[in-house]
């Protein structure tokens, strides 16, 4: 990929065009986690609906180990968007060029972690390890990207998606009368929108597929090129505030 086009996706002047491709990206990656993610441990991890539930079911049917594990899932995922948040802040008071980009190089790391020792931690048995640590990083991606698109785009869960393009299609097929009030303004469809919504909903897809088959096959190690995919779009703006710590270093700026 050219530089300039790697820059822009996590640089802090954020555009549409920059927000929708980084979005698309990382869902992807999240689709890729959670489906993948199912095949290590059994359970989902991008979305809280089912964890909450399992909650309420693990304290309404007195099961202890399931009221322990969907609370360690429900605050790994609390602090992944806290910290994700945190880094953002701190990046954005310091004029980083990384400030989105630092959340990513975390992500990325984990998941490598992930790859690497997930299977030693699965034949361990410490599969709520395993499910907090994912649970941590999809709350970190998911904070990211809502920062970044100023909530517009989410990536971890589907479920406002497919709301969404539902509510989009009832504008398209609306039929407006000619005999209804002209005051009124016509329901119309965002197109723009839909096309979106429904971009995100197919990466998140093909995503989950890429993960699960990669499961199935290959294991854990499914998640290192996912990785090396997140090092790779936030790097340079990384290497772009090392550059600048440099510059600012230098014998000759005295």
């Amino acid at each position: 990929m050219p530089m300039h086009y790697l820059r822009a996706l996590t640089s802090p002047h954020r555009t549409h065009l920059s927000n929708r491709h980084l979005g698309r990206s990382l869902a992807f990656v999240a689709g890729a986690v959670n489906a993948g993610g199912f095949f290590a441990v059994g359970q989902y991890t991008s979305h809280m609906s089912g964890i909450v539930s399992s909650l309420a079911d693990g304290a309404a049917l007195g099961d202890l180990p399931v009221l322990r594990a969907g609370l360690m899932s429900l605050l790994s995922f609390v602090w992944g968007a806290a910290f994700s948040t945190i880094m953002v802040n701190w990046g954005r008071r310091h004029g980083t060029h990384s400030q989105f980009a630092l959340p990513l190089i975390l992500e990325a790391m984990l998941l490598l972690a992930f790859g690497l020792m997930g299977a030693m931690l699965d034949a361990s048995g410490h599969i709520d390890a395993i499910v907090s640590l994912l649970c941590f990083v999809m709350g970190l991606q998911n904070a990211i990207v809502t920062k970044i698109s100023r909530a517009e785009i989410r990536t971890t869960h589907v479920t406002g998606l497919v709301t969404d393009i539902g509510i989009e299609l009832g504008k398209m097929l609306y039929w407006n009368r000619v005999k209804d009030d002209p005051t009124l303004e016509p329901v119309c469809a965002d197109r723009d929108k839909l096309r979106l919504l429904s971009s995100l909903l197919a990466m998140f897809f093909c995503g989950g597929l890429t993960g699960a088959f990669g499961f199935k096959y290959i294991g854990y190690i499914v998640t290192v090129p996912l990785a090396l995919a997140l090092l790779t779009l936030a790097i340079i703006p990384v290497f772009d505030d090392w550059q600048a710590v440099r510059r600012r270093q230098s014998p000759m700026n005295f």
